[in-house]
């Protein structure tokens, strides 16, 4: 009877501590296929592409990651409002959660960081075990 329940437990916890970043691939690609934006998203990628900052207007270091989906994202993560990614190279795992904005090339990943108005969802990335807000 003990055996059974650590069997249980076990398959329970398998199903619970599935990372939900297929599905988050899912709508994604649905919110680039409906060329739909304004939707909250977390997912992780691989970065592909290192750019150049942005500075005009707010600062913004920005990279393209690809989803296990194959789509390209764009990152445009605000260094005025949040710190930079820092050591991130070509290959590196990055984890998010902000703002999807469809474009032809994929879609691009923004607010990124905390809002100081406090009226919208703060989002996050994750690089190398810290998390930049």
């Amino acid at each position: 009877m003990k055996w059974l329940f650590i069997c249980l437990f076990t398959c329970l916890l398998a199903l619970t501590s599935v990372s939900p970043v297929g599905a988050n691939d899912t709508v994604i690609q649905r919110a680039y296929e409906s060329k739909s934006g304004d939707v909250q998203v977390n997912g992780s990628g691989r970065v592909v592409h290192i750019l150049a900052d942005d500075n005009q207007g707010s600062r913004h270091q920005k990279f393209i990651i690809k989803l296990n989906s194959g789509l390209t994202l764009l990152v445009a993560h605000n260094i005025d409002l949040a710190p930079r990614v820092s050591n991130l190279r070509v290959g590196d795992l990055v984890e998010f959660y902000g703002e999807y904005e469809w474009s032809k090339k994929g879609g691009v990943i923004h607010w990124t960081h905390a809002d100081p108005a406090g009226r919208h969802a703060e989002g996050w990335l994750k690089h190398d075990g810290t998390t930049y807000k």
